[in-house]
């Protein structure tokens, strides 16, 4: 009895790994990661977000970086076809989602009068659609991370 009873007990142990090991990996309906989640922390906040505003202003001079509060800062850019020109962008990423209410762009103009710069007023058209870029731009950074997986 004491040599059946030890086979019943491996024989039950032995399953039990058996299920276990299924459960961690070894079966097909396991979750999977999804690794372009709206929510991606690592930096502080949204990866594509973030991405996506370095990508869209990369034409400009960055004066400051702050990835875990999600600032960017840009110098003043002046157009080489419009010299009289110049401007200055600040993004803020307000989330770690990816929702268009996670991005705020604001934009300072200023045009050279008698050599003088003076502050201009920015199209609100103009912030709008470089917002517009930048979430469309995120958007298409998650969609290349889920085809990629």
């Amino acid at each position: 009895m004491n040599r059946l009873l030890r086979t019943a007990i491996l024989g039950s142990v032995a399953l039990s790994m058996t299920a276990s090991l299924a459960a961690c990996g070894g079966g097909k309906d396991r979750p999977r990661a999804d690794l372009a989640a709206s929510k991606v922390t690592t930096i502080g906040v949204n990866a594509y977000l973030w991405r996506a505003s370095l990508d869209t202003i990369s034409f400009m001079p960055i004066v400051q970086t702050d990835s875990n509060g999600g600032v960017i800062v840009t110098d003043w850019y002046v157009n080489p076809n419009l010299q009289s020109e110049r401007m200055k962008v600040t993004i803020a990423i307000l989330d770690q989602d990816l929702r268009a209410d996670a991005l705020r762009v604001a934009a300072v103009r200023q045009v050279n009068r008698n050599g003088q710069w003076v502050d201009s007023p920015v199209e609100a058209a103009t912030v709008q659609k470089l917002e517009d870029i930048i979430l469309t731009r995120a958007r298409d950074l998650r969609r290349a991370a889920v085809v990629g997986d």
